[in-house]
């Protein structure tokens, strides 16, 4: 399996952005939980890797161990690091991503519905809409689109965790800069809002421009 597993570290490393050392050092730690496992009684053993050619090896007191058996559990401990380690580097990678978007208005597809949590489809993640962070008025089903603002990105034990909110009133704030372009080019600005989801909401504008009237800009033509 030497210049296979060389083959496939190199190839995610450049796919995954995954360093191949710290794929090998991952490796090899595995590598010596099974030598525990598979040899409880002998003590000196040690795995090495070689870096050039990828052959695996297991020594007992410096001398190679002749074992086709620790051939088929050193596969299997290479296929489940490799897994792990690209699953790892995915939920970080989303995890960053994310984090940098927090405050910004979100489009997915509702996936399915728990006990009233509407589970949202991004593309490469989920995120969720919590019934607390939902418009009282909206109703669901599986396939619709959702529109919402990434409220907060949490890192849990099976990865992150993305948090949407369409009862906040920030997504007024970032739907008027949307819509209204002398909000999204600073000329209104928005001084406060103040919203009961589902019910009303008020905003309190200025304008910078004594030419630009802020109420009229933010109403529109057709009110």
């Amino acid at each position: 399996m030497g210049q296979e597993l060389l083959q496939q570290l190199e190839m995610i490393e450049r796919e995954k952005g995954i360093a191949k050392e710290v794929l090998l050092e991952a490796l090899h730690s595995a590598l010596m939980s099974a030598c525990r496992k598979t040899y409880p009684t002998l003590e000196g053993v040690e795995v090495n890797i070689d870096m050039a050619s990828g052959q695996i090896a297991v020594l007992h007191n410096g001398k190679p161990i002749r074992d086709t058996g620790f051939g088929r559990i050193a596969a299997q401990t290479a296929k489940q690091v490799i897994i792990q380690k690209i699953r790892e580097a995915e939920r970080e990678n989303v995890f960053d991503t994310y984090t940098k978007r927090i405050g910004e208005i979100i489009n997915g597809t509702v996936h399915r519905i728990e006990n009233r949590t509407i589970i949202v489809d991004l593309g490469k993640t989920e995120a969720i809409l919590p019934p607390r962070e939902q418009f009282p008025k909206d109703i669901y089903k599986q396939g619709d689109t959702i529109r919402a603002i990434l409220l907060e990105v949490k890192k849990t034990p099976r990865g992150p965790e993305l948090i949407l909110s369409r009862a906040h009133a920030d997504l007024v704030r970032k739907l008027f800069e949307l819509e209204v372009p002398e909000i999204h080019d600073g000329i209104v600005k928005v001084m406060g809002i103040a919203r009961e989801a589902g019910s009303r909401t008020k905003i309190a504008v200025i304008s910078s421009d004594d030419k630009v009237d802020c109420v009229g800009s933010c109403v529109g033509m057709r009110g």
